[in-house]
């Protein structure tokens, strides 16, 4: 927990307004930091988004845990849509839903955008000061100096000093950058062979929605997947994973013919649902997906990295934001661990935080296998049909790995890892005999009793 009339002096920059540095700069300054948020763009809140048209992310535990702490999760649920489980598409338009628990648990898709705006107003109530088209040209991480071009009427270059640095700028952050001119600085980046596209499920002509609103629709096809999730104008944002290049591909829709009849063949149910289809394809950008790694985190205990600054991960766990918001949870109940110490809290960070960002990356590109090809096999439903079930009867003794991810803060390194041993013993329950027609009269007891009781839920 984290005790906000505990308060500290410092002055803090945090690089990057998106939602991780947008939500840090506020913690910061409800801790009594002199706080000020620096951003590349103009100021967000003055653009009017089109909720279709902008990237939809799924909140999840993780990220209500950071946001119940700082009392900001009611606001948030006003512009949330929730999500009950998966609601799988084939070839023939039939249907199947999934759900995500046995308890009606859900994950909540919302605006990118509007979460981005509401949390940079929420910094600036709570005393952040925000500063926008400053974009960071050099760190001198030693100082604790950050130099920056503005963009005004005339271009202009301005240097500020803080006790301490925060880069939570992205994926190509300029405080990461910096790091990495350092000496033993580890650094990669992989992009995968899929690229993905945007596009657009408008409401009926009624205003209702198209589709099963409270599901995240998926359109599995082996090597590559379509899906969409809900959002509040009753549209549905989709979105188009394809190889870049191949057989099936995106090299291969370069004219509306192509895309037509790709669509037609592989999705001929959500044509209909697609009245700006063609326009979109051409006009929206075929975009990439990288994974980043890095350590250390911090240097000179002056900076600190957080969210895709530290960890860039592919969107197919839905954890991107989730993972970038507990990187902050556990960053402030450091501070007050150790009295914002930073000699001592920036080190306790890396440490704590870097097992469970591999355990996250490694889980996401395993779950896009996952999504595009296995929820479609009838042996893989059975064996999450009986995952299922033992986590009814025994909930402190098994948790599918999806929900030890999605819907608890158990550790990511953690879930992977109880992961990997239920696995093994599934793979066992599945190799008997049988099993589709006997799997009801299995010993789930024995079966449970075979694993520890999840520490976090019997404490």
């Amino acid at each position: 927990m984290i005790d906000f009339s505990k308060k500290y002096k410092g002055k803090v920059a945090v690089l990057g307004g998106g939602l991780v540095g947008a939500l840090h700069a506020t913690f910061l300054a409800r801790k009594g930091f002199d706080v000020t948020l620096y951003e590349q763009r103009t100021d967000i809140r003055k653009v009017k988004l089109k909720e279709n048209r902008s990237i939809n992310l799924a909140v999840s535990t993780r990220g209500w845990s950071a946001m119940e702490l700082l009392g900001i999760a009611d606001q948030v649920r006003e512009h949330v849509v929730p999500m009950k489980g998966r609601m799988m598409h084939d070839k023939q338009g039939k249907t199947n839903f999934q759900a995500y628990s046995t308890d009606d648990k859900a994950i909540f898709s919302v605006s990118r955008g509007r979460l981005n705006q509401l949390l940079l107003e929420i910094a600036e109530k709570h005393g952040v000061k925000l500063r926008f088209s400053h974009k960071c040209t050099f760190v001198d991480l030693q100082h604790g100096i950050a130099y920056f071009t503005v963009a005004a009427e005339e271009m202009s270059e301005v240097n500020i000093e803080a006790d301490l640095i925060i880069g939570a700028d992205g994926a190509f952050s300029a405080v990461r950058k910096a790091m990495q001119r350092t000496d033993r600085f580890n650094y990669s980046q992989s992009y995968i062979d899929w690229g993905y596209k945007e596009l657009t499920i408008p409401p009926t002509a009624g205003g209702e929605w198209a589709l099963e609103p409270n599901a995240l629709h998926i359109w599995p096809r082996g090597n590559f997947m379509l899906i969409a999730l809900p959002n509040m104008d009753r549209s549905f944002t989709c979105t188009l994973f394809l190889p870049f290049e191949g057989d099936v591909a995106f090299e291969k829709l370069t004219d509306d013919q192509q895309v037509a009849g790709f669509f037609n063949s592989w999705f001929p149910d959500v044509v209909p649902l697609m009245p700006e289809l063609q326009e979109e394809f051409q006009q929206n950008p075929t975009s990439s997906l990288v994974s980043i790694s890095c350590y250390p985190w911090t240097r000179y205990n002056k900076a600190a990295l957080v969210g895709d600054a530290s960890h860039a991960v592919v969107p197919f766990y839905g954890q991107g934001m989730n993972a970038g918001f507990e990187d902050v949870r556990v960053f402030m109940e450091l501070v007050d661990e150790h009295e914002a110490n930073w000699e001592k809290v920036l080190p306790a960070y890396e440490q704590l935080r870097r097992p469970d960002a591999d355990a996250i990356q490694e889980l996401a590109m395993a779950n896009f296998v996952e999504m595009r090809h296995s929820v479609a096999d009838e042996k893989f439903l059975l064996r999450k049909k009986i995952e299922a079930e033992l986590h009814r009867r025994y909930p402190n003794h098994w948790m599918p790995l999806y929900s030890m991810v999605t819907f608890s803060n158990i550790r990511y390194s953690d879930a992977q890892e109880r992961g990997r041993l239920q696995d093994k013993i599934m793979d066992g329950v599945m190799a008997q005999p049988r099993i589709e027609e006997r799997w009801q009269s299995l010993d789930f007891e024995e079966i449970a009793s075979r694993l520890p009781v999840l520490q976090e839920l019997s404490q």
